[in-house]
């Protein structure tokens, strides 16, 4: 898709809603995206999100393509990328409508296709990310005081991953080049002339914009007081943060349906709950592990259930029926009880917690070891030495990140696993919590895993451990959109993900998984239960635009 189409063809984050009727009662369903009720701080943020000139490959070559943006890699053959020509920028990995008319592709929910994303080549063997990109939509709920983001929740605030992205090595800069790379992104934005593509469809010149104070700005564009920042006096740093806190309203506004009273509403699942009465949100102050309790006693208790047949509603951008029959009402019980040995469930809502379908903690689901021993032989992830907090601070660069503080730090426990490195893995959150270098998230980190881990002292030196391998979890709705999944991005079928389950519950069991997550315990699923259980798997799809 050509870049001037791309803009004029941007998904958004509103909605229209329209009334229709299903099974009898009026229901509120996803018709198409609309922003005509967007805030200008997320209107400007979502041009700050496409801008393609922040990279350091536009530093060092303006106006010169960086091969990266060439093409958009898939599990099959790669497709043109809707950023070719261009230098990175924050869509390049998290793609909306980009591919949506390409055969074997299709929609995303702020995703990408594969399971890493290419980055900038800049001559220390680095051409992927680590991890796949986690989808976008729905990741910062207003409700939850201690959220911390990416897979390994090395940033504590969303203007802190903004931040942290456009001067990291996603965007091509070396741990060392913090500064240029601020001064930089602060240079384009007192040098932008207001002729570019994304300056003619969104308001003018940065320095108009962002400043905020000309008459002839629409109010489309016209930025409160809180997000403007004078580009003619403002220094690099101050100009960086105006930059991030707006690309993180944008960000934040990502939302699924929903209506005025905050329930979900574009899945069938979700007019399933409206259709029956049962209940679609904890009450205040209830605890997500009473909400679902609440949840699976009423939908159980239900005489005489009344299903989504599909025939007064379509998906425009999922090959499945908009139906929610007893197939799905089967494995939504799945879902939601916690298995025992006589007592068949898939224990899913412990981490993937409704409404959102996820409880933005951290969890070892055994992705890494399985790996890991997959290439070096079972039972090597047992083996390696994984060093205590003192040894592992003490040693810095033997064992943890690349950082500005560090830049020569090996970062073995943040990397792939590969067949000609032993030693090299990725341990998530172990890289992070306790990290000297992430000072930012540590608070919110000690109470998230003081929390999660009641039974064990409430410090760091005693928490390390069980965060070796834990990643965060990731928002299971519309699942449809962000295949391939696991943050190695490896399972491209919600089938794959739930055999993969069932298999590393019995390595639980048989005391073969190491940090295991106390949650696997509580898995009891069958090879028959696995068609259902995808079913309601694929009955959390929606329209998402």
């Amino acid at each position: 898709m050509p870049f001037e189409e791309l803009i004029m063809k941007r998904a958004k984050t509103g909605f229209v809603l329209v009334a229709m009727v299903i099974g009898g009662i009026n229901n509120v369903v996803i018709a198409g995206g609309n922003d005509e009720h967007e805030t200008p701080q997320v209107t400007i943020g979502e041009r700050l999100f496409l801008e393609t000139r922040f990279a350091q490959a536009y530093a060092a070559h303006p106006g010169k393509a960086d091969p990266a943006l060439s093409y958009t890699l898939t599990l099959d053959q790669p497709l043109r990328g809707p950023f070719a020509g261009k230098t990175m920028n924050c869509r390049a990995c998290h793609l909306v409508d980009e591919h949506k008319l390409d055969p074997g592709a299709g929609m995303r929910t702020y995703a990408d296709f594969t399971h890493v994303s290419p980055i900038p080549e800049r001559g220390d063997g680095q051409h992927f990310t680590v991890r796949n990109s986690m989808s976008m939509v729905s990741i910062n709920p207003t409700d939850r005081r201690e959220t911390v983001f990416h897979y390994d929740g090395q940033f504590n605030t969303m203007e802190d991953l903004v931040r942290g992205t456009l001067v990291g090595r996603n965007y091509g800069w070396l741990p060392n080049e913090t500064l240029q790379a601020m001064q930089h992104i602060a240079q384009v934005i007192r040098n932008d002339d207001g002729t570019g593509e994304l300056a003619r469809e969104y308001g003018g010149s940065y320095r108009k914009v962002l400043t905020g104070t000309a008459k002839d700005i629409s109010t489309k564009f016209r930025l409160s007081k809180a997000y403007r920042v004078d580009v003619a006096t403002a220094s690099n740093a101050q100009i960086l943060d105006a930059v991030a806190k707006l690309i993180a309203a944008y960000v934040d506004d990502l939302h699924y349906a929903q209506d005025a009273q905050g329930n979900y509403i574009g899945s069938p699942y979700d007019q399933f709950l409206k259709l029956n009465k049962l209940p679609r949100q904890p009450r205040q102050g209830e605890s997500a592990q009473d909400y679902a309790r609440r949840l699976l006693h009423a939908v159980t208790v239900l005489k005489t259930p009344r299903f989504i047949r599909g025939a007064h509603h379509h998906f425009k951008y999922h090959q499945q029926a908009f139906a929610f029959t007893a197939e799905e009402l089967t494995g939504m019980k799945l879902f939601f009880t916690r298995g025992s040995r006589k007592l068949r469930g898939g224990n899913c809502v412990s981490c993937h917690a409704a409404p959102d379908f996820s409880d933005f903690a951290f969890h070892n689901t055994g992705v890494s070891q399985v790996n890991y021993d997959a290439q070096h032989g079972r039972g090597a992830f047992g083996r390696l030495l994984i060093p205590d907090l003192g040894t592992r601070n003490q040693h810095y660069d033997k064992y943890l990140p690349v950082t500005a503080s560090h830049p020569d730090a090996n970062g073995r426990f943040r990397k792939p696993v590969n067949v000609d490195k032993p030693g090299d893995m990725d341990l998530g959150l172990w890289n992070v919590f306790a990290n000297p270098d992430y000072p930012a998230p540590q608070a919110n980190l000690l109470r998230i895993l003081c929390r999660q881990h009641r039974d064990v002292a409430c410090n760091t030196e005693s928490l390390l451990p069980y965060t070796v391998a834990a990643f965060k979890t990731p928002v299971l709705r519309d699942p449809g959109h962000s295949n391939p999944y696991m943050h190695t991005g490896e399972f491209n079928a919600l089938e794959d993900v739930v055999r993969f389950y069932i298999s590393t519950s019995a390595l639980v069991k048989s005391h073969q998984l190491h940090n295991a997550d106390k949650e696997l315990f509580d898995i009891n699923l069958q090879q028959e239960d696995i068609a259902p259980l995808v079913a309601f798997l694929r009955a959390l799809n929606e329209d998402y635009e």
